[in-house]
């Protein structure tokens, strides 16, 4: 999924229309949740593995502050939608795979 697509800002929605999938909005907001944590998970590594390569070795605390690069590596990753905006996103386009434990129902697509 392109993340251009994906609204910055909160949108309202309608809950009969998120949980319509499921068939329960709590095991949406469950899947939803968890879908953001590994995207915030992902967001993280990746923002913590650019800002390592752009580390001199020999930052004291005012080069720290003062280091273009990694402001702008910072500001781009605040620009991104929230990861949770990510995974609605995604479920709402049916992107997403899921399943209930135990039951052998299958939901959405990888």
């Amino acid at each position: 999924m392109d993340i251009k697509e994906v609204p910055v800002n909160t949108i309202t929605r309608d809950t009969k229309d998120l949980a319509a999938p499921t068939g329960n909005l709590y095991e949406t907001v469950v899947i939803l949740s968890k879908r953001a944590n590994q995207i915030s998970l992902e967001e993280k590594k990746e923002i913590t593995k650019k800002l390592e390569e752009v580390k001199n070795e020999r930052d004291n605390m005012e080069e720290v502050f003062e280091n273009k690069e990694q402001i702008e590596i910072s500001k781009y990753y605040e620009r991104l939608p929230k990861p949770d905006l990510i995974a609605i996103e995604e479920f709402r386009r049916g992107e997403l795979y899921y399943r209930k434990a135990g039951s052998g129902s299958e939901g959405g697509e990888e």
